[in-house]
Order: structure tokens, then sequence, then C-alpha cells
């Protein structure tokens, strides 16, 4: 169960605001970066949320890879998203991929700062 498991939080993205709020525009998007990233999606879930008094609601937009999973969350009343990127290693290391997605998840927000994290997951025996 070895893995590599990525999250990034975006602050004050510069994008075009319809990245953060059309859910179908943002999937096909995603599909694409994760077959540009050499992943496999296997299926896919892109989910809009109501507006709030806060402001219109945000999407969350989850592939479910062969290797694993990636998943987007924005907060367009406040120019925010999460990313995560997990992939399993198994039959062989697909670190190298999750990175390059991410790095195009990040850029297609073009956050002002990011907070990132790597964690190896499982047993290396």
């Amino acid at each position: 169960m070895q893995g590599l498991h990525l999250t990034a939080d975006l602050h004050n993205c510069r994008c075009d605001p319809a990245w953060l709020l059309d859910a179908d525009r943002l999937g096909d998007w995603c599909i694409k970066a994760v077959q540009a990233a050499g992943l496999q999606p296997v299926n896919q879930l892109f989910h809009t949320f109501p507006a709030t008094e806060h402001g219109p609601g945000g999407i969350t937009a989850t592939i479910l890879l062969a290797e694993s999973h990636m998943c987007v969350h924005t907060w367009p009343e406040q120019k925010a998203v999460t990313l995560d990127v997990y992939v399993c290693n198994f039959g062989g290391d697909h670190s190298a991929r999750a990175r390059s997605l991410m790095q195009s998840l990040v850029e297609r927000f073009a956050p002002e700062w990011t907070e990132q994290r790597s964690l190896d997951r499982g047993d290396e025996s």
C-alpha cells in the first residue's frame, strides 16, 4: 500500500472566476490534466454547491484514478482552492505523475500563494 499523497491549499487565486464556478468546464479540464500526467481516470463526479449568503457556490471535482484519486474543492467567495492527489505505487512508482498533475492543477488556478504538503504512505518493507 505504498503511495504518495500530495495536498495544496491555494490562496487568492487569480484565474478566471469560471474555473472556480463552472463544474463542467473544470471537470473536463481535470480529466485532460490527469491524462496528460500519464494517469488513468476510471470515474468522476463534478458537483456545484448552491450559493449561500457568502457568495456563489463552489465546486468539488473528484476523479477516481486507476492509481487512486484526485480532488479539487473551490471556494469562489474566498478565491481559494484545496487540492488532493493520491497515488498508490503498487506495480510501479507513480510519484512523478502525481507531482506533474499537482503542478498543472496549481498553475491552472494561479494562486498568489500556496501551502503544499507531501506524505509518503504505507510501509516500505
